[in-house]
C-alpha cells in the first residue's frame, strides 16, 4: 500500500514539474522575450530592403573588397568567419606562430591601406577576437580604412569619415568597452549611400 501511494506521488510529482518546467516556465519566457526583446530573441538579425535576412549583428562577417570595411581577422572554421566552428586560435601572445601571423597581418593591412611601415596599426586588424566572429572594429581600424573605402567607392574621405561617426556605438553603461562600429552594419550603410 505504501509503495503504491509513494509511486503515485512520484508520478505526479514528475508531471507537475515536467509540465510547469518544460512547457509553463518556457513558453512564459519566451512570451516575455517576444514581447520586450524581439529583436535580440530572434537572434539581431539584419535584412537587407528586400527584407531577405543578410546576417546578425551580433556575428562577424568576411569582407574583403577594397570598397568595404574589412573585419577583425577570424579564427573560427578553416576559412574563417565560421559560425558553427566559433572560437580563437589559442595560441599565447609569445607563440612564434601568432607573433608571425601578426607581422604578416600589419604588413599585409598597411599594403592594403596605402599607410607608411611606421603607422601603428591597430590591434584589432591583426588579431582575431577570442569567438573569431567578432562583429565589431575599433574606430581606430575604421578610421585607417576610411581612406581606401573613400578611393574605390569614388566618395570623399570625409563622407566615409561620417559614416564611421554615425554608426560608432559608444561605451556600454557608458563606461564598459571601447567605442566600435559594427562592421556590416557600416558596409551596409555605405551600400546605401551610392
Amino acid at each position: 500500500m505504501e509503495l503504491v501511494r509513494q509511486t503515485r506521488t512520484a508520478v505526479l510529482m514528475i508531471i507537475v514539474l515536467t509540465i510547469l518546467t518544460g512547457f509553463a516556465y518556457p513558453f512564459l519566457i519566451y512570451g516575455l522575450a517576444q514581447g520586450m526583446f524581439p529583436a535580440q530573441a530572434n537572434g539581431s538579425l539584419v535584412r537587407d530592403a528586400n527584407g531577405r535576412v543578410i546576417g546578425s549583428s551580433l556575428i562577424g562577417q568576411n569582407f574583403s573588397g577594397p570598397g568595404y570595411f574589412h573585419p577583425r581577422p577570424s579564427a573560427a572554421g578553416d576559412q574563417g568567419y565560421d559560425a558553427t566552428s566559433s572560437g580563437g586560435s589559442n595560441l599565447a601572445p609569445t607563440n612564434e606562430k601568432l607573433i608571425d601571423a601578426v607581422k604578416q597581418r600589419a604588413v599585409a593591412y598597411r599594403q592594403e591601406n596605402d599607410l607608411s611601415p611606421d603607422v601603428p596599426v591597430p590591434v584589432d586588424a591583426v588579431t582575431a577576437s577570442g569567438s573569431g566572429l567578432d562583429p565589431d572594429i575599433s574606430l581606430a581600424n575604421a578610421y585607417l580604412q576610411a581612406r581606401r573605402v573613400a578611393g574605390a567607392r569614388g566618395l570623399s574621405e570625409s563622407q566615409v569619415r561620417w559614416l564611421i561617426d554615425q554608426h560608432t556605438q559608444g561605451r556600454v553603461f557608458w563606461v564598459l568597452g571601447e567605442p566600435r562600429v559594427n562592421v556590416l552594419e557600416l558596409n551596409m550603410a555605405l551600400d546605401k549611400s551610392k
